[in-house]
């Protein structure tokens, strides 16, 4: 079914628009879950989270043209909010090295003016997504929106995990330089 039908499967308050959804992207938001989670189960939570979510947004957003990203940001978001509780006790070791490869190159908002800089921040990452080659992109993504582990991109594209680990290097080291010349502060 394709996504347009299914969002007007939600707009007319139609449950089998849950069914379609869990059918058509329930394996995919169940992964990106559980590669920040790195539990199943947590992740199949998640995964209910999202459908739940999606029933509540959906009027009053209408993502015809971008269901997927719609809820792929949505199980994101519900993941990380696990990850929180979780490491109110202790840290999460993928998250937090995932952050500390990311940390050189964005700002961090330690206060109200730079939380307001972020949609800056946002409009300025994605200039430079834009500009990166499409496998470059692709990698980058997949390592920080998606959280995909370098061996699990290395198979995804056919790269050598030397390869993965040298474009995301590359990324990081232009990205930083990107944003500084565009003037945000490091």
């Amino acid at each position: 079914m394709e996504d347009s039908q299914i969002v007007e499967l939600y707009l007319a308050r139609d449950e089998s628009a849950l069914a379609h959804t869990a059918e058509k992207y329930g394996p995919a938001l169940r992964a990106l879950a559980k590669n920040l989670l790195e539990d199943p189960q947590t992740a199949e939570e998640c995964e209910n989270d999202v459908y739940l979510a999606a029933w509540n947004a959906i009027p009053p957003h209408e993502p015809r043209e971008y269901l997927y990203p719609f809820l792929a940001r949505i199980a994101r978001h519900a993941a990380l909010d696990r990850c929180r509780e979780r490491s109110r006790q202790k840290r999460s070791a993928p998250l937090l090295q995932l952050t500390r490869e990311l940390e050189q190159c964005l700002p961090a908002p330690d206060n109200a003016a730079g939380h307001l800089d972020g949609l800056a921040l946002g409009e300025t990452i994605n200039r430079f997504l834009g500009a990166l080659s499409e496998e470059n992109r692709n990698i980058f993504l997949r390592r920080y929106w998606y959280m995909d582990s370098v061996s699990t991109i290395a198979k995804r594209y056919s790269l050598t995990q030397s390869k993965v680990k040298t474009s995301l290097y590359r990324s990081r080291n232009r990205l930083r330089e990107y944003l500084k010349k565009e003037g945000h502060d490091l």
